[in-house]
């Protein structure tokens, strides 16, 4: 397969830990480090019990990690001479390095930590010099320290480079929308912790409090180098939240000072199916195209539930560094060529909004959830019997090329597996699961031809995509599902049809008007027409419209990721079941 339609395409594992006293359930995968080592790509995520290998970025096989932290958060690999490196997070002990020359076949060799670290990430510069970039808290910045490349030791003292200043950056502002939690909401969360743990010293409930609170997360750093210039990214304010991002600042040596890049954040998702966008890596294909991974949020069952992405990057002409989310979570094609980042997909979404129905459904999970482009709702069987299906009425006969059915867990009672040891509090899950379908289509909903069959798959894949690039004639999509994994009622929160529909591409956006709310607000209004949906794209200069947020439903939008006494330019995209039509480019007022 050469598609890639975010989520990434892969098994996520599940895990066990304890909220508020009680057992929870989810898949999790997050903070993804990828490199490419000895002719293949390799994807480290958290909580994940090992790494992924691919050839392609496209079809990824999973490889379990031995004898090394697997529950320590925000694996690092970085790439120094013939050895991959690999470390991990921990407060509580000396964090060591390991490397490989075989991350597959091979072992690790330890080389023994003399300090902690969180969210750590090494750097090799091309004088053979080697740094060590951490940090992960509302409290404390992103660090920078030398290290001596025989030993992993430091050659100096940890130097602070990165700071939060949500006074001034508007993306670092924490809450869904950025919109903070009131005093109120914090304590009653507060509160709900402390009925569920009440032994829980005070200390760690003003803990609570702070997390909680307006001061955004700076963490995730990731570090690299273009024509001279060192580019320190890191990921703020919170995995959490749908504005989770990753920023970037620039410097003339690996150990600052640093200054704030213009294009920031540059990778920020905020809309769409799947929001969410930090905490990544960037790593340059054998063609030579950028790609940049980072974590999407579902943060259902828990707010560590999360998935990984990956997006066509790169560095413009002055030097600055972009990531091409503008429709993030659509199918795009992966070439053996060099790529444009820029190109717009080549199948436009069908399923949004449409008619669906269901074998059956719980009251609150109806079909029309798979349909409403909103990962955190979902259709929900009303028994766990195989063979429950839900059904997505396209309204007309559509070309169709492309299907991603996006499985949703929604557990109660859970029970952490007798005999589990919990490490850092939790437990991740290496059982053998199985997600198993068929995919129908019709043309009149009464006689349906299998387009995929998976009901014998041995795969556990919440997130799967079928292709049909000769493309399918098809108005209704029906998926049965077979079996889920804890043989659990189906759940879909996304049966998601992609191709060309019938009719004209929409009309250009009208009546666009821009009201600054403050230095850091933008209020974006525009006139109703028949679009399915629209781009809003906005930047600090009229050619570099590179900041885009997916908007369904709504003809307005407030923009609160701006940076106090930026230029800012804004274009409004309709998009429908045809194509795209672009707006007019004009400065905000």
């Amino acid at each position: 397969m050469t598609y890639l339609c975010n989520p990434i395409n892969m098994e996520y594992k599940y895990q066990y830990t304890h909220v508020m006293g009680a057992a929870v359930r989810y898949r999790e995968a997050a903070d993804p480090t990828l490199v490419r080592f000895k002719g293949k790509y390799f994807l480290f995520p958290s909580m994940t019990a090992g790494f992924l290998a691919s050839d392609d970025l496209t079809d990824w096989t999973f490889h379990p990690l031995k004898d090394l932290p697997i529950y320590d958060y925000a694996p690092d690999a970085r790439v120094i001479g013939d050895y991959l490196y690999f470390s991990a997070s921990s407060k509580s002990k000396n964090c060591s390095f390991y490397r490989t020359k075989d991350p597959i076949e091979g072992i690790f060799e330890e080389i023994e930590g003399t300090f902690p670290f969180w969210d750590p990430n090494l750097f090799a510069d091309d004088d053979g010099r080697v740094y060590l970039y951490w940090g992960c808290s509302n409290l404390t910045p992103i660090y920078g320290v030398e290290l001596n490349p025989e030993d992993m030791k430091p050659l100096g003292e940890p130097i602070p480079l990165i700071y939060g200043n949500n006074t001034v950056i508007g993306y670092e502002r924490s809450g869904e929308n950025h919109v903070p939690k009131s005093p109120e909401e914090i304590e009653e969360i507060v509160r709900n912790v402390a009925s569920g743990n009440p032994h829980l010293p005070e200390e760690q409930l003003a803990a609570i409090r702070k997390a909680l609170g307006n001061d955004p997360y700076i963490e995730g750093a990731w570090m690299d180098k273009h024509n001279g210039q060192y580019y320190l990214q890191y990921a703020s304010p919170g995995t959490q939240y749908n504005i989770y991002a990753d920023g970037v600042y620039v410097g003339d040596h690996p150990l600052g000072p640093f200054r704030p890049a213009k294009n920031n954040p540059f990778s920020y998702k905020p809309g769409g199916f799947l929001p969410g966008a930090g905490h990544g890596s960037n790593c340059e294909d054998e063609h030579g195209n950028l790609w940049h991974a980072s974590t999407m949020r579902v943060s259902v069952n828990h707010i560590f539930e999360r998935r990984i992405g990956l997006w066509p990057a790169g560095f413009d002409q002055d030097g600055e560094l972009f990531c091409n989310q503008r429709y993030g979570d659509w199918p795009f094609k992966v070439e053996r060529a060099r790529m444009d980042p820029w190109s717009d997909p080549e199948w436009m979404l069908l399923s949004y909004g449409k008619p669906a129905k269901a074998s059956s459904f719980e009251e609150g999970r109806d079909p029309s959830k798979a349909t409403d482009e909103n990962v955190q709702t979902w259709w929900r069987a009303a028994s766990d019997s195989p063979g429950e299906w839900l059904e997505v009425d396209l309204e007309q006969e559509c070309d169709v090329y492309a299907v991603q059915i996006n499985f949703a867990d929604d557990r109660a009672n859970v029970v952490i597996p007798e005999g589990a040891a919990l490490q850092e509090g939790r437990f991740i899950d290496d059982s053998r699961h199985y997600t198993r379908w068929i995919l129908e289509g019709s043309l009149d909903g009464k006689e349906y031809f299998v387009i995929e069959n998976k009901s014998e798959a041995a795969t556990d894949l919440p997130h799967d995509l079928v292709i049909r690039e000769a493309g399918l004639k098809v108005r209704y999509l029906r998926c049965a599902v077979k079996e889920v994994p804890f043989g659990e009622p189906a759940c879909l929160s996304g049966l998601r049809a992609f191709g060309i529909g019938v009719g004209e591409r929409p009309k250009q956006v009208s009546g666009v008007r821009t009201e600054l709310l403050s230095e850091l607000d933008l209020a974006v209004e525009w006139d109703k027409d028949e679009a399915v949906g629209y781009n809003v794209l906005w930047g600090h200069a009229p050619d570099k419209l590179y900041h885009s947020h997916m908007v369904f439903g709504s003809r307005r939008l407030t923009i609160k990721a701006l940076i106090q006494g930026q230029p800012l330019y804004v274009r409004v995209d309709a998009f429908n079941e045809v194509g795209i039509a672009e707006g007019e480019v004009r400065q905000a007022i």
